[in-house]
């Protein structure tokens, strides 16, 4: 029992990379099964947006749904269109702008490894560069070369061309090599953002390395208490009606929040200084529904950085 305790508890602590590890697999596959089952580059005028098609338009859907699995997203955006002030907050104008971005990195997590794993692959990349009919582009990839390079360069990706197959076969490498150069320009770049982003959210912390440790933990079981309290009144509210409703008796009183409340709560936290509060529900039980003007900073940015949308 204790070595499946541990075991757990390593995974646990660990479950972020495996995270990142199993949706990078899942990305590798889903790309490979694109390029063995769905893709037939047409060899033709159409191999330019045909390509290009299969390259983002994927990446464009694992933007949206990282954007719907976010739960910031629907903090953020709920009930925007009855209280505008809750996106754009007296006196700090550039608060949904700031907490949107960060939205927009979590997303953008499964978008790049999507590129990424494409871009190595080279295979949507080549057939849509094999279409593209710039001048510029032919003559720099069609340079010393025969005539035919310029009018069939299309039929390239699919081995349908008549010139040499020497000199077709270069060309097929050249495209691929260019594919793989942009796909790791796209990691190495994501990379440096990634440092960037962490270094920056390190340096303007307000509060020492353990306490975000104790932060991250407080979150974490915070949202798994909240889950289960969920279920817990909606199980006993959903009971007291339905026995009331059937045996026609009064309903006993079930105590819960008050619509201003829920709205409260549900606000995305900004972290004050002044104060040892780790959520939003933790500065309502503190202090009470009432308005408070806060510090804003980066901190909690940096303690829901590591979570996956």
């Amino acid at each position: 029992m204790d070595g499946f305790q541990t075991i757990l508890k390593f995974f646990m602590n660990r479950r972020t990379a495996i995270g990142y590890s199993f949706m990078a697999l899942l990305t590798v596959g889903s790309e490979r099964a694109f390029s063995l089952v769905a893709f037939r580059c047409p060899c033709s005028n159409e191999n330019f947006r045909y390509g290009l098609v299969f390259l983002f338009s994927p990446a464009f859907v694992l933007l949206v749904i990282g954007y719907f699995l976010n739960s910031k997203t629907w903090k953020l955006f709920t009930g925007c269109w009855v209280n505008p002030r809750k996106i754009f907050p007296k006196g700090n104008i550039c608060h949904f702008f700031y907490i949107f971005g960060q939205i927009t990195l979590n997303a953008l997590v499964a978008p790049v490894m999507w590129l990424s794993v494409a871009l190595l692959n080279g295979t949507f990349y080549e057939c849509a560069m094999s279409g593209l009919r710039n001048p510029a582009y032919l003559d720099v990839v069609c340079r010393n070369k025969s005539v035919k390079c310029f009018e069939e360069l299309h039929k390239v990706a699919c081995g349908k061309s008549t010139m040499p197959f020497s000199e077709s076969e270069e060309l097929k490498l050249t495209l691929q090599a260019q594919s793989q150069i942009l796909g790791w320009c796209v990691i190495v770049t994501m990379a440096l953002l990634s440092l960037l982003t962490t270094c920056c959210a390190s340096c303007q912390s307000k509060v020492s390395h353990l306490q975000l440790m104790f932060w991250r933990v407080y979150a974490e079981k915070e949202k798994e208490q909240l889950e289960q309290t969920f279920q817990l009144y909606a199980t006993k509210l959903s009971e007291r009606n339905l026995k009331c409703f059937f045996e026609n008796k009064k309903p006993e009183v079930i105590p819960l929040p008050a619509f201003q409340a829920w709205e409260d709560a549900s606000q995305l936290y900004s972290f004050s200084s002044s104060k040892q509060h780790y959520s939003t529900i933790h500065r309502l039980v503190e202090e009470g529904q009432k308005e408070i003007n806060e510090e804003r900073e980066t901190t909690l940015d940096f303690v829901d950085r590591r979570e996956i949308p």
